[in-house]
């Protein structure tokens, strides 16, 4: 089965899209970086997957875990 993560990246069209790991093409693209995020935290939830939010250069600026977190924290701060 298909890792369904989901990648905000930059655009080449400008604004933000959300791309699921492995897929050349975008599946929605928006005009700001944290419409994008809203976007693609739901569809992670959805799929009990990872979400990777990345800045402007490619590299990766933050990731929330939303199913089977193989590294979970170990504190337990809510």
């Amino acid at each position: 089965m298909a890792k369904k993560d989901q990648h905000v990246v930059p655009s080449t069209s400008g604004g933000w899209a959300v791309r699921r790991t492995g897929s050349e093409r975008a599946s929605k693209v928006f005009t700001t970086q944290e419409a994008a995020v809203k976007h693609a935290r739901q569809l992670a939830k959805k799929d009990k997957s990872e979400l990777y939010v990345h800045k402007k250069d490619g590299t990766i600026r933050a990731k929330d875990s939303y199913g089977n977190d193989p590294y979970p924290p170990k504190d337990k701060k809510r």
